[in-house]
Parts: structure tokens; sequence; C-alpha cells
């Protein structure tokens, strides 16, 4: 109860809700139409019609199948039976389950991500080959496996010595694992992905750090990822803190955009670092788990639910199947929050971008070029967007570009 409590009230008093003052005459109203064709409305509605059912179905079937092998005996018998020929210890019930466990999910989401692979070929977003995407999705899986497999048998581990305090023990390892990976996730895993090569000494490379300068930044590289290889989706990000931070930005965005928009494009990114968004969700994140552990401790002591597992102790590894059923359910249940919260950093950091360059008029073309070419949801249903969107629409956007110009009384756009 402390943990939540003290999670709301970060949440409710740090998120900037209105991250940019109203302006004279009120906000400037959202509407796809003064900036995008009904051409390109309808193809993106095309695009997510024809791709969304294939993302929901995965969502659901992979829940479905998740609470089939955690509610019933299935998922403890499964653990069991792939431990058996290995003598059938915790340790070797708790490292294989998690790994078949894994496994199954995996083969059951397969179908689903090759239909949404075809799809997004079809309207020119991937430009993978499908020997090079069997490739990424073995990759992505084996490092899930991996990291997967250590933290059930370290989870068993602490469990089995410690039946009482186990919780506080792995609400404080979950919190201090959460501050490793973002740490190391740059150095460690992205580079297992694409291939990041420092930016040329350029005029725009000169103009990104004299940018960063003047926002108080410190920026040590600006790396260019190969997203071409897999993607003609145009994107920079900030990832990693400290001496691992990077601001990275796509060939594919250095290639189809012109250097006003791509100096834009990373002036969002240096929002992100000078409010130390990464180490902020970072930090979230680790009270987060640690309250859902907490949280976890209550429910997986509940006789019933661990009579519907076929298990009578947590201490038993085959309870994993039930373990992760549960944390299943709590993270689709957080998804909304989560995602309200970072379409409120997003926004914050757009007002950096806009502050820091005083160019509302590159902005919304910059937003015109990534909504058309990322085939961004223009207009979503209200329900996915509140569930799924972890950004402002397009045109979220291009309003709050002309906000900015009526607060600082030039033409509006």
């Amino acid at each position: 109860m402390v943990l939540g409590a003290a999670l709301i009230a970060v949440l409710a008093f740090t998120t900037p809700w209105s991250p940019s003052p109203v302006p004279p005459g009120g906000r400037t109203p959202v509407a796809v139409s003064p900036d995008f064709t009904p051409q390109q409305l309808a193809r993106e509605n095309r695009f997510h019609r024809e791709l969304r059912p294939w993302q929901y179905g995965n969502i659901l079937i992979g829940l479905a199948l998740t609470l089939a092998l955690g509610l019933t005996p299935f998922g403890a018998r499964i653990i069991e039976l792939v431990a058996r020929p290995f003598g059938g210890g915790w340790a070797w019930q708790a490292g294989l389950g998690a790994l078949a466990l894994g496994l199954i999910g995996q083969a059951a989401s397969v179908p689903f991500a090759m239909r949404g692979e075809v799809i997004l070929r079809r309207y020119g977003l991937s430009t993978q080959t499908w020997g090079s995407w069997w490739v990424d999705t073995a990759k992505a899986w084996a490092i899930a496996a991996v990291l997967g497999s250590v933290a059930v048998l370290v989870f068993f581990a602490v469990v089995r010595a410690a039946p009482r305090w186990w919780w506080a023990w792995v609400a404080a390892g979950g919190a201090v694992l959460v501050f490793a990976l973002s740490f190391a996730y740059p150095v460690l895993f992205e580079p297992i992905f694409n291939k990041f090569t420092p930016m040329a000494d350029t005029s725009l490379r000169a103009d990104l750090i004299a940018l960063a300068d003047r926002d108080g930044v410190p920026v040590k590289e600006v790396l260019v990822a190969d997203a071409s290889r897999r993607t003609t989706a145009l994107n920079a990000y900030v990832s990693g803190f400290g001496v691992s931070r990077r601001i990275v930005v796509y060939d594919t965005l250095l290639r189809d955009a012109p250097a006003a928009e791509v100096k834009l494009v990373v002036a969002h990114e240096l929002g992100h670092a000078k409010r130390g968004d990464v180490l902020y969700g970072t930090a979230i994140g680790a009270l987060g788990v640690a309250a859902g552990v907490c949280l976890l401790y209550l429910l997986l002591g509940w006789a019933p639910l661990l009579r519907q597992a076929a298990v009578t102790d947590l201490r038993d590894p085959r309870s994993l199947a039930l373990l992760l059923a549960i944390v299943s359910v709590i993270g689709l249940v957080a998804m909304p929050v989560q995602n309200l919260i970072s379409r409120r950093i997003e926004a914050r950091a757009d007002a950096n971008a806009l502050k820091l360059t005083g160019d509302p008029a590159t902005f919304i073309q910059m937003q015109r070029r990534l909504s058309v070419q990322n085939l961004s949801d223009l207009d979503p249903n209200p329900f996915v967007y509140a569930v799924f969107s972890s950004h402002p629409t397009g045109p979220e956007r291009i309003a709050q570009a002309r906000d900015y110009a009526k607060r600082e009384s030039v033409k509006v756009p």
C-alpha cells in the first residue's frame, strides 16, 4: 500500500499534465483536414484496419494462452515434464520451465507477427527479407530467454531461502535490475539489432552539437543507426543515462528529411535528455516493479488461486505459470496509465523543441512528413488512443505548434 501510494503520488505530481501554457484565445482545435489530404487519411486508415486485427489477436491469444497455462494444471505439468529428464530438481524446473513457457508463447505469436510483417511490406514500411526477419526474431527471443531464465532462477532461489520475506528482497532487486538494464541496454543490446556509427563531421552535426549546448544538454556523441536495413520509417531517440546516454538518428531520417527537420527531431530528443526522461521513466519503472512484487506476494498467498494452478506453495517452481499469468494481467491493466504519462512527456519534449528552435513552421512540416511516411494514426478511436498510443497524434502535435506561434506572437503556420 505504501509503495502503491508513493507511485500514485509521484505520477500525480511529476507528470507534465499541461506541457505548455494556453495561448491567447484558447488552444488550437485538433483537426486532421487542414494538414492532411483525404487520400493520406484513407491510406493510413486502410493500413491500420489491416494491421490491427493481427496486433490485437496477438495480444488476446497471448493473454488467453498465459491464463490457460497459469490458471490450470497444464502449466505446472509442462514445467514438471521438461525438468524430469534432468532429475526434476527445483532449479531445473525454474530454468527449463521459463524456457519452455517462453517458447510456447513465442510460437503462438509468430503467425500474427508474420502476417503483420506482410502488411508492413505491402505498405512500404518494411525493407526486411524473411531471412533477416527470422534472425531478428531469434535474437530477441534468445535475449529474453536468457535474461528471463536467470531472473526466474534467482526469484525462486530467494523465495526458497526467505519464504516469509522474499517480497522485500525481490522488490529491491527488481528495482535495481530495472536501473541496470536501462543503463546497459544501449551499450549491450542495441548493437545486436543495429549498427551504430558516429554522425559524419558535417555542418549538420556541428549544428546539432550547438543545439545541445544551447539547451544545456551535454552530448558526447550523436549516432546514426542503419534503420534502413529493416524499415523506411523516420525516427530518432534517446536511450540510456549517464555515460551510456546517446542520441540516435535513423539513417532514413537523414536521407529523406531536410536538415531543418532533422534538427527539430533532435531538439525533441534533447528535451528528453534535458528533463532526464530516461532516468525518470526508469525510476518510475523501478517503483512500479517494487509495488507489483508486493501485490504478487498478496495474490500468490491466496490458497484458491494456488489450487487453480495445482500447486500448494510458491516455493514450488511449478507455480511459474501462475506467476506469469498474474504479471501479464497486471501489465495489461497498467498499459493505459503508462501510455497516458508517455503522451504527456512526449508533448513536453515537443514544447522543448519549439522553444529551442523557435520554428513552428518547420515543426509542422516535420510532423506532416513523419505522420505520412510512418503511416501514423491521424484520428484514432478513443479507446485505441487511450490504451495503445504512447505518443500524441500528428494533428495534436501540429496544434501544439500553432499554440506556440500564437503565444510568441509569430505568424501562425
